[in-house]
């Protein structure tokens, strides 16, 4: 690596960008950024010019020299960079309220990364991933590739299966946030815990024990019902059946109740999205205000109100990683990369979410050994999810993402499920361009969306 560290951003003008800078400024003295580059589309430039001025005061506010460059050529910033980051939402926020609403108007869940609306967020991600892999083959073949863009564990799979590239490491704030709240619930520091993870990307379990490795997870297990249980701000709070942690012997995470509390959560998004409007118009609110506040030339910060969105903490994992990469520090982290055993039940050479060393050759998992019947169920059915909706997102073939989504546990199968996929293909017909003969063909035969907010967003030119 050159002296002074180049790092290129894909997705720069996200307003999670400061919390990314505020994790390279705490690290600095470990990590000795030369210089970031901001990527961002056409439709983001705006944003990208207000994020990327909110980060160089970041930096000129530290005694550091580093120089923040902002730009909508992608080949430029990737140049001989060090390290890329992704953090990019194709189609922006407006997609994810389509994603939302169309399963919601048929009484379905429509949700970020689960679901019909996750599904279709890897359709719009993956093709996307992979054209920046292409690029990093030809202009930083020795970089790393850490990945923050949702669904997380898909386009990290998309990546070393399809992509070819295993140097890349996808990360999550769900267990960040875990084991920055879990240990003060038991009276412990997180220093003298011992935490394993395994599961995928948002459909993760874990364990923890004590210093002396006596295994305490029932202990926790009776205190997350009294206790604040650090879930992301987007998901609602509803409790799991205490008597299924406590036969399972581990903690699932939250998006767990999306499979576990199906019936309450779908409740509740049915209720938000006939009201108040779906998380993604909620979010909409709080980031136009974020860039309020990002204007502000006296801003030199990262704001309070960062917090309100999901991804909190997210630059913990992902300056940390980059920081042990670089380091060699062999640091122990929670990740999306190869399995190579860590857990038995499914293929050595599929992407799972596991507790993992990373160092100067990326990730050393832990093995956690395999899983009971149920979880283990679970698992396989997610996993073979995720690989078919993957593979339709390469190939674009229509029967494959029926598939994909006939054996999504949160997609009832039948006419109704097929007609939610038909109009979210006219919906994000922009986005999908390996779908293209697909989109044209129900066109034909008359598919239109039905939600009246989705219908109207104007991020679709017909």
């Amino acid at each position: 690596m050159t002296k002074g560290i180049k790092i290129a951003t894909i997705g720069g003008g996200s307003s999670y960008t400061p919390e990314l800078m505020e994790g390279f400024i705490k690290r600095y003295e470990e990590l000795p950024i030369r210089e970031i580059w901001l990527v961002d589309v056409e439709a983001g430039k705006e944003k990208l010019e207000i994020v990327s001025k909110m980060a160089q005061r970041m930096w000129d506010a530290t005694p550091y020299d580093v120089k923040i460059y902002a730009t909508l050529d992608r080949e430029e910033a990737l140049k001989d960079a060090d390290f890329v980051t992704t953090q990019f939402r194709v189609g922006q926020l407006d997609a994810r309220v389509k994603d939302e609403r169309i399963p919601a108007y048929y009484g379905m869940i429509g949700q970020e990364t689960n679901g019909a609306g996750g599904m279709f967020k890897a359709f719009r991600t993956v093709p996307v991933i992979l054209s920046v892999v292409e690029d990093m083959k030809r202009l930083c073949p020795n970089a790393w590739l850490i990945n923050f863009a949702n669904p997380s564990g898909m386009v990290t799979e998309a990546v070393v299966r399809y992509g070819k590239w295993d140097r890349v490491i996808g990360l999550c704030n769900v267990p960040v946030m875990a084991m920055m709240t879990e240990p003060e619930m038991l009276g412990e520091k997180k220093e003298d815990l011992i935490y394993k993870f395994a599961g995928l990307n948002h459909f993760h379990w874990h364990k923890v024990a004590d210093k002396t490795g006596k295994d305490i997870t029932d202990r926790l297990i009776e205190r997350l019902y009294d206790e604040d249980n650090g879930l992301p701000k987007n998901i609602f709070d509803i409790p799991f059946f205490k008597e299924q942690l406590k036969q399972m012997q581990m903690v699932p995470c939250g998006y767990h109740r999306y499979y576990y509390r199906e019936e309450e959560m779908l409740a509740h998004a049915l209720e938000e999205y006939r009201t108040i409007g779906t998380r993604a118009q909620q979010v909409k609110e709080t980031e136009a205000e974020l860039f309020e506040l990002y204007k502000d030339p006296h801003l030199d910060h990262k704001p309070e109100q960062l917090q309100k969105r999901g991804g909190a903490y997210y630059s913990d994992a992902a300056c940390e990683t980059i920081a042990s990469i670089y380091g060699n520090k062999e640091t122990q982290i929670v990740v999306s990369t190869k399995n190579e055993g860590a857990v038995p039940d499914l293929p050595s050479d599929c992407v799972v979410e596991v507790t993992a060393y990373v160092g100067a050759q990326g990730a050393r998992n832990v093995a956690f050994g395999s899983l009971a019947p149920a979880e283990r169920g679970w698992l396989q059915v997610m996993k073979n999810m995720e690989l078919l909706t993957i593979e339709a997102a390469v190939t674009g073939d229509y029967g494959t993402a029926l598939q994909a989504f006939t054996i999504n546990p949160l997609v009832r199968s039948g006419e109704t499920a097929k007609r939610i996929m038909d109009e979210l293909f006219i919906a994000h017909q922009e986005y999908l361009p390996q779908f293209s003969e697909t989109i044209e063909r129900l066109k034909q035969e008359g598919v239109e969306v039905q939600d009246k907010v989705a219908r109207e967003l104007d991020a679709v030119k017909v």
